[in-house]
Formats: structure tokens, C-alpha cells, sequence
């Protein structure tokens, strides 16, 4: 079997043909007019998204990982508090806190969803401990109402890191729904090209209903200042240019479309791996909707060989992650060791993610999915 089209990991360039003449109209319109930085585009996109979203401020950033350090700034951290996240996820969920100067502290996931297990975190908290950065993997929400209930109770802060889950509803057990990144204290996201709602560059993006903690951070992220040239605060600089978020505001009244997409290429998927032995296809969490912004098999076995016939067959695919943080050479001054977070540890030598994208098709699908149960053949007769 063969396909006369090109195959993407993620397809932004059949995104943006779909939507090319609204996004060329945008990008012509802030070049037309200079306000290259703090323009309108900025502050209307930043609207727009709080409105979505159903947070009450929003804060535009440099990127997703600014946003998560600026979060951590906005809280007063002395050097040495204890922020709780977990060690399977991307990196600049950890990196923020050891920049800081604070101790990252690690709980593992579940084994199903991939995501922090609530049921283990209590057990690690300190008095030390100052903040909880649960992650959203792959585009379905942590277990917020326990993590939340755990926090209030001990009086620490949650910062959502919201980088894959844009979109995802939470259910809660009375029935109310909140959006990925307005559950938390503060939210976190990044507009990274790849992500859910992607700009064309870096970009990132803060929310909160706290007004105090709004005020902070909106002067953190333009280097302390309130009013120009005087620092009330010590800052970053960490601005969404124009251009980026005029591509944001066109993209973000297509997110929903964007994520039913995804949904129904993840459910193709589902149903073309049911029959394939040694896999296991995403499990979804009990109470998040799921955006799909990764489609992460788990395999018994032969990961690594099913990975190398997918770069002989120019199959694109993805290892989210490899190494679990703890176990990083750069986090090695913390102590960890391997066993510690034995589920992180067995997931990094399971997982492997598939093409996920709004342009995927039964075609391209399919075409995939042989592949895929031939070097599984491949793996079963090793």
C-alpha cells in the first residue's frame, strides 16, 4: 500500500491553507500598521481567549514555559520551597522551579491516563511545599477536583500546566464544567506551532480570576513595570508580539472544530488498532474530555524496534518521553534515583505517539495503521 501525498507527524500546512486568506489578511494588517508589539491584535486576542476560556484574565506571553515561571514569580517562592509536579512530562515543567531556586518535588501517574495520581500526592507534601503543577498530557485534564480539594486543604497554590489539554472540559462530581487551565490558581499554556492552538512562532498565555495575582504578573511579564520606566517588581520580558496573536484570534474561533477533528481521527484510530495485539490505545479519563493533542499507543514490548522500521518507512511518529525528569543528568543534583517513580519509568519504554493533526484522513490513517501492524509482526518475531 501506498500514498502520492506527503505524510506530517502534524500537518500545519494544510491547516493553514484551509484558512489562508484569513490569516494573510491578519498579517498584512499589523504590518500595514506598525504596532509590531502591545498592539490591539494583543489585547483583542487576549479578550477573546478569556471569553473561551471563561477565565477572567488573561495575560499573553513570550512562551509556554515563561508561563510557568512567571506563575511561580507571581506566588513570593523563597529558594528551597517545594513545588509538586510529576516526572513524565516535558521539561519546562521542572526546569522552571530548579531556575528559581526551588525544590522540585516529584509524584508519579497513573499508569492508564499518564497523568499526576492524585491518590499519591497528599503523601508528599511538606511544610515546605508551596505549589502543585499538575500536567495535562497529551490533551486531557488531571484529576482536579481531589487535586484542588488536597491543596485548598493545606493552603497551596495550583498552577495548571495547560501546554497540551487547550480546549479539554473538566466534570466535576456536582455536575459543573470548567475549561483546561481555568480549574487552578493560575493556568499555563503555550501556542508552540504543533499545539492544539498553535501561532506561527513562540507564544504563551496565563490565566487567572485572581486580580492580585493578575496585577503581578502583568508587571513581571514587561520587566516589573506598571507605569514605563518605573520597576516596582524584578521581571522578565515576556511579550505575545501582534503578528502572533492575530494568527491566535482567526485560529482560536476554529479550536473546537480543530478538536473534533482530532477526536474523530483518534477514534479511527481505535478502532483500526482494536484487533491489533500488544497495544494499548489512550485511555480516557473518567472526567476530562479529551483534544487529542497526541494519539500515545503503549506497547508490551519492542517500542525501540517498532521505532526504528517507523524511520526505515518514513513513518513519522513521537517519544513523549524518553527519560522520565528524575532521571535526567541535568536533575541529577536532587538525588533521584532510579526506582523511585517506577510507573514514569516503565511508561518511557512503552509509549510511542502516532500522527495526530486536524488534516488526518481515513486514507492517511490507514495507511499508517498497516505499516504499523507489519513492524508489529516484525517485533512478535524477534
Amino acid at each position: 500500500m501506498t500514498i502520492d501525498r506527503p505524510l506530517y507527524m502534524v500537518d500545519l500546512k494544510g491547516q493553514y491553507q484551509k484558512i489562508k486568506s484569513e490569516i494573510d489578511t491578519a498579517i498584512a494588517d499589523v504590518v500595514e500598521s506598525a504596532y509590531f508589539i502591545k498592539g490591539p491584535w494583543v489585547k483583542e486576542f487576549a479578550c477573546n481567549l478569556a471569553g473561551y476560556n471563561k477565565s477572567k484574565y488573561v495575560i499573553p506571553c513570550g512562551n509556554g514555559t515563561d508561563a510557568l515561571q512567571i506563575a511561580l514569580m507571581a506566588l513570593d517562592l523563597k529558594p528551597g520551597d517545594e513545588v509538586i509536579t510529576c516526572p513524565f512530562t516535558f521539561v519546562a515543567t521542572v526546569e522552571v522551579i530548579s531556575l528559581l531556586g526551588l525544590t522540585p518535588v516529584f509524584v508519579d501517574v497513573h499508569e492508564d491516563t499518564m497523568m499526576l495520581d492524585e491518590t499519591k500526592l497528599e503523601a508528599a507534601i511538606t511544610p515546605n511545599t508551596k505549589a502543585i503543577i499538575p500536567v495535562h498530557l497529551f490533551g486531557q485534564i488531571s484529576n482536579m477536583e481531589p487535586i484542588m480539594a488536597i491543596a485548598n486543604r493545606h493552603n497551596i497554590s495550583v498552577i495548571e500546566d495547560n501546554a497540551q489539554a487547550i480546549g479539554a472540559d473538566y466534570t466535576f462530581s456536582d455536575g459543573t464544567t470548567k475549561k483546561a487551565g481555568a480549574i487552578g490558581h493560575i493556568g499555563t499554556t503555550s501556542f508552540f506551532p504543533s499545539k492544539n492552538l498553535g501561532c506561527f512562532g513562540d507564544g504563551g498565555a496565563i490565566f487567572t480570576d485572581d486580580e492580585h495575582l493578575f496585577t503581578r504578573m502583568n508587571m513581571i511579564i514587561n520587566h516589573g513595570m506598571k507605569v514605563r520606566y518605573y520597576h516596582d517588581d524584578i521581571g522578565v520580558n515576556s511579550r505575545l508580539d501582534s503578528i502572533q496573536a492575530a494568527v491566535l484570534d482567526i485560529k482560536l474561533k476554529y479550536l473546537d472544530e480543530y478538536g473534533s477533528a482530532r477526536k474523530a481521527a483518534a477514534e479511527r484510530y481505535n478502532q483500526m488498532l482494536s484487533k491489533v495485539d500488544g497495544i494499548k490505545t489512550p485511555a480516557l479519563a473518567s472526567n476530562s474530555t479529551h483534544v487529542f493533542h497526541q494519539y500515545t499507543l503503549q506497547l508490551e514490548q519492542g517500542r525501540d524496534e517498532l521505532a526504528e522500521y517507523f524511520k526505515k518507512e518514513k513513518i513519522p511518529f513521537g517519544i513523549y518521553y524518553p527519560v522520565p525528569l528524575h532521571l535526567q543528568k541535568a536533575y541529577s543534583g536532587y538525588g533521584f534515583k532510579k526506582g523511585d517513580f517506577p510507573v514514569s519509568e516503565k511508561l518511557c519504554k512503552k509509549v510511542i505517539s502516532l500522527p495526530m493533526h486536524t488534516e488526518l484522513d481515513e486514507e492517511l490513517q490507514n495507511f499508517i495503521v498497516k505499516k504499523l501492524e507489519v513492524g508489529m509482526q516484525s517485533v512478535v518475531n524477534l
